[in-house]
């Protein structure tokens, strides 16, 4: 499925596309030097948020989508190094407002997961 929204997403700070359909899309993000924020390597938990919300966004796929609300668990620590990936569904639909659920695993372990409120506007946000 083509991606209708956040097309300028930077793959190195938020993810990279691995599938999108209609209501579900799956992420990955391949953590950096750059995203620690101590000598032990521990990667900032606005990275994986950020990784979350992106596979959010693309399972809503919609051009004017933004998020009004999210609520989250960060379950385990991250690391340098570590691949992750997200996946989301969107679980209800109510026409302009979406939730989507999103976990995000490195392997088979749960790291992070939330609920994330998108809406899709009438117009672009800036406009």
């Amino acid at each position: 499925m083509e991606q209708r929204t956040h097309r300028l997403t930077s793959e190195r700070l938020v993810g990279r596309p691995l599938r999108i359909e209609p209501g579900r899309a799956e992420v990955e993000l391949l953590t950096t030097e750059e995203m620690a924020v101590d000598e032990h390597g521990l990667v900032h938990g606005g990275f994986t948020f950020g990784l979350a919300d992106y596979a959010a966004m693309l399972a809503v796929n919609e051009p004017t989508v933004v998020l009004g609300k999210a609520e989250v668990r960060f379950l385990k620590p991250v690391r340098v190094g570590d691949r992750l990936v997200a996946r989301a569904e969107v679980v209800e639909d109510l026409g302009r407002k979406k939730v989507a659920e999103v976990g995000v695993f490195r392997g088979k372990e749960k790291v992070f997961e939330g609920t994330f409120h998108c809406y899709v506007l009438e117009k672009h946000v800036l406009e």
